[in-house]
């Protein structure tokens, strides 16, 4: 089979490799939908990619794409034929622990206390026509549901979803989504759907228009002058009751906190970078409830599927390209722009 390798410095590489055949415990997935996410650019773009930052498993280049999803093609020795079937719909989610620990006895297979694998960076992805898995990293794909739509859930709107779990956003509320990439306009498409109030922030017009389309209540320029001031009076000087920052910039995060109000909650999602904080005026002086949410559970990606479903969100709708597996390097140039949604790669 063909499959897709980020060397970094913006290079991809094709290489032809062996169908993967499925140990104990283990299932092989032929793969309908492998999502692009904003997650996959910085190893996209640095030398030496996934290695650059110590990952990258045995220092080998793993298959890319870390949002899998398909169907079962194959079963390995141990596993269930009465569960798992073959040409059953799946998501997968993207990391294996010990399988032992606390964190991974409840889904959280990334806080693993020995350490964890994760699909497509320290193991080899989706990013090709068939993926081996674990079978306990497997999650149903509920019909009504597309294979596109599943791959969005396996990170980027399922981490959104995560966060907003996290904030514990109720309909009453307004929230503030800093960034309106693929996982912000997730978090803005899905908190409508919860009944609150979203207010989206970006850089792009393009994408604040995409926002309003997705339910978004207003929307505000973040290189405009007084952003935090613009809030506060589309809040009636009270402010946010919760915020999330998907961008990973400073000066956003620095708003987020700004603007929220007193006793409100705020979510940083956005990977890497730093913030200043006046924990005083910013923090104490509010009782803000200040938080990291990372990804999210198995058993929080199967609520946001089964959300998805429930409420009608149209999850494909966050995709503006699909590329074949063979367009790999035209689709990820295009998408290291960060002006368009979401992008697929489909084998």
């Amino acid at each position: 089979m063909q499959a897709v390798y980020f060397l970094g410095d913006r290079e991809i590489e094709f290489r032809e490799v062996a169908d993967p055949e499925p140990g104990p415990g283990e299932v092989v997935l032929e793969i309908k939908a492998s999502g692009m996410c904003g997650s996959d650019l910085k190893f996209y773009r640095t030398k030496g990619g996934p290695q650059a930052f110590g990952l990258g498993g045995d220092g080998n280049p793993v298959i890319a794409g870390h949002e899998p999803c398909g169907e079962v093609a194959a079963l390995g020795e141990g596993v269930s034929a009465k569960r798992i079937k073959i040409g059953q719909r799946m998501m997968n989610h993207h990391y294996q622990g010990c399988g032992c620990c606390p964190h991974c006895r409840t889904g959280w297979g990334q806080m693993c206390d020995e350490g964890s694998v994760v699909f497509g960076v320290t193991g080899n992805g989706a990013h090709a026509q068939y993926m081996k898995v674990p079978v306990e990293t497997l999650i149903d794909l509920p019909d009504g549901l597309s294979f596109k739509s599943g791959a969005a859930i396996s990170c980027g709107t399922g981490t959104a979803f995560g966060a907003l779990q996290r904030l514990e956003l109720r309909g009453t509320d307004t929230l503030a989504v800093f960034g309106q990439g693929p996982v912000g306009l997730s978090a803005t498409q899905l908190a409508n759907a919860m009944g609150a109030r979203v207010i989206a922030l970006d850089v792009d017009p393009q994408r604040l228009g995409r926002a309003t389309a997705f339910g978004a209540d207003a929307v505000v320029d973040a290189t405009s002058d007084g952003v935090v001031e613009q809030l506060m009076e589309l809040t009636n000087g009270r402010g946010v009751e919760c915020a999330m920052d998907c961008s990973s910039s400073a000066i956003a995060r620095s708003q987020a906190l700004k603007a929220a109000a007193k006793w409100g909650r705020v979510a940083f999602v956005g990977e890497g970078g730093e913030v200043t904080v006046d924990v005083s005026t910013d923090m104490l002086r509010k009782q803000l409830t200040v938080l990291g949410s990372w990804t999210f559970s198995r058993v929080g990606q199967a609520d946001c599927a089964r959300f998805c479903i429930e409420r009608g969100v149209d999850v494909d709708a966050l995709f503006t390209d699909e590329w074949s597996l063979s367009d790999a390097v035209e689709a990820y140039a295009k998408f290291d722009q960060q002006n368009t949604g979401k992008g697929v790669l489909v084998p």
